[in-house]
């Protein structure tokens, strides 16, 4: 039987206890476990009031758990950090395939050191399904730690790379370096600056269009990232980020994901 790692939670519950949350966590590797009840812990889920932000917790602190077409929480690689539980993640074949109404980040859950190459294939599917929407094939890299929120301004905590394609309605592409400046979260004259931007249309988003994305790290701080061909970051970090992880970013859209691979000189 095929199932979307949902959260079915019924606001008639009222509350949750922690032992509800060590459920989630018997899909986690005991490095995780201790990662994640560390995290809620920290937001004090011994009884909570059910809301929106409880589901987003929950949610993310969920890995993706199927069986037969969909990942399965012991034999993959990744994580799922959303911030709404209608989020659907799928495996079909090699393909990962996205539909969500809101935000979410997909970390790859392997530590990732320079030199190394990031390699995928994504295309954003534009149809007639409700999350259907031209926008946002983003991603993080280097990043200091996987976050389980889902919400797109908790990210400012990150120390990363991160390259947003086609963001704000696909009306920008833009490259940033994040400094995990945690006043960023709720204070813009913190957020880091654009440190590279694109806003013609050969920089934007086609629908339903197979992307070939090549990201480099080099030991020296030296990082690019390559879409169809195309280098469209080439930069030299002054204070090199020489491990972390890989997130795949979205919000509001359907992506798919194929071919995905590290090389490592090591």
């Amino acid at each position: 039987m095929v199932f979307a790692a949902k959260l079915h939670i019924f606001r008639r519950m009222g509350k949750v206890t922690t032992s509800f949350f060590g459920l989630l966590c018997i899909f986690l590797s005991k490095s995780e476990q201790k990662r994640w009840t560390k995290y809620a812990k920290r937001l004090s889920l011994q009884t909570v009031n059910i809301n929106n932000s409880l589901l987003r917790i929950l949610f993310a602190a969920t890995w993706i758990c199927a069986s037969n077409h969909m990942m399965n929480a012991r034999t993959t690689k990744w994580l799922i950090a959303a911030e709404s539980p209608q989020t659907r993640v799928m495996m079909r074949g090699d393909t990962i395939d996205i539909t969500t109404p809101a935000g979410l980040t997909l970390w790859y859950n392997q530590l990732l050191t320079a030199p190394c190459t990031i390699h995928y294939r994504a295309c954003v599917v534009v149809g007639n399904g409700a999350t259907d929407r031209l926008s946002d094939l983003n991603c993080f890299w280097m990043a200091n730690t996987m976050l389980p929120e889902g919400r797109f301004v908790d990210n400012y905590r990150l120390r990363c790379y991160y390259l947003g394609y086609g963001g704000n309605h696909n009306t920008t592409t833009r490259f940033r370096r994040y400094t995990a400046d945690s006043l960023a979260v709720n204070d813009i004259a913190h957020r880091p600056p654009v440190l590279v931007e694109y806003t013609d249309s050969t920089h934007l988003l086609l629908p339903n269009h197979w992307y070939d994305i090549h990201i480099t790290v080099a030991s020296d701080g030296h990082t690019t990232y390559t879409i169809d061909g195309e280098t469209l970051v080439d930069y030299h970090d002054p204070t090199p980020l020489h491990k972390g992880y890989f997130g795949l970013r979205t919000t509001w859209s359907h992506i798919r994901m194929t071919g995905f691979t590290i090389t490592s000189a090591h």
